[in-house]
């Protein structure tokens, strides 16, 4: 399933800065008709098509209130996170990443997919290459997201008889203040943002949006275990739906 995002209603989750701020941007560069803007604390924005919801994806208060301010969604793009160094000695910080970068896009998924069953829209999941290979310096982040990477797995085979697309974006290295001090070759968040875009247009399910990423795409896309995802999704009945 692809789509174009002109005239499209697009909202976007930790939108204030890195990754999130490129894909506003980006959106709006795309002829996006209304762009809501999703952070924990308040934000604002010159376009009057953006319009700024205070919302932490870990407070359920803030993400009703949110989704009753949304009447009409064509595409929500899931990119609030959290990355600290740890080293599994406590399970706090486990938690911690678990209830922002899982149960967070879980809690906000659910709040708004009513109203993406209605547009027969998109979800994309701003997830990360350590989704495959974690860095063990970064444990609990890695941990996190690949429960995150296989929740949009399975959300992509329950929605798909309800019309609704699920995105799943690995990314690599991009130049944010999650990667501050770590001195490797990094993707702009202006480049990673467009891939991203393109790639949904295209109907891509797994996007790899970076050079680095890029390096296992091919093997990821013709490999085993993406060969026994769609496998596994032909399991779900037609017409399944998450409640």
């Amino acid at each position: 399933m692809s789509l174009t995002f002109a005239d499209k209603a697009v909202l976007v989750t930790g939108a204030n800065r890195g990754i999130g701020h490129a894909l506003v941007e980006e959106a709006l560069r795309r002829g996006a008709s209304r762009v809501y803007a999703a952070t924990r604390q308040p934000f604002s924005h010159p376009d009057p098509r953006v319009t700024p919801l205070t919302m932490d994806v870990t407070n359920a208060e803030q993400i009703k209130a949110a989704a009753e301010q949304v009447d009409a969604l064509d595409v929500l793009i899931s990119n609030a996170g959290i990355a600290g160094y740890d080293d599994l000695s406590d399970r706090a910080v486990l938690e911690q990443h678990l209830a922002v970068n899982l149960f967070g896009p879980y809690d906000v998924t659910q709040a708004f997919l009513p109203v993406l069953i209605r547009s027969q829209g998109a979800i994309v999941y701003n997830v990360s290459l350590m989704a495959f290979a974690p860095l063990p310096i970064t444990a609990s982040y890695g941990i996190s997201k690949a429960a995150a990477f296989n929740m949009s797995q399975s959300l992509r085979a329950l929605l798909a008889g309800r019309g609704v697309s699920v995105h799943s974006v690995l990314t690599g290295p991009t130049d944010t203040d999650m990667t501050r001090g770590f001195e490797i070759p990094k993707a702009t968040p202006e480049s990673v943002a467009q891939a991203i875009f393109d790639a949904v247009e295209n109907g891509e399910e797994d996007i790899f949006p970076d050079a680095l990423s890029q390096i296992v795409a091919d093997e990821w896309h013709n490999g085993a275990v993406k060969a026994m995802e769609r496998q596994n999704a032909a399991f779900v009945p037609p017409q399944s739906a998450v409640a």
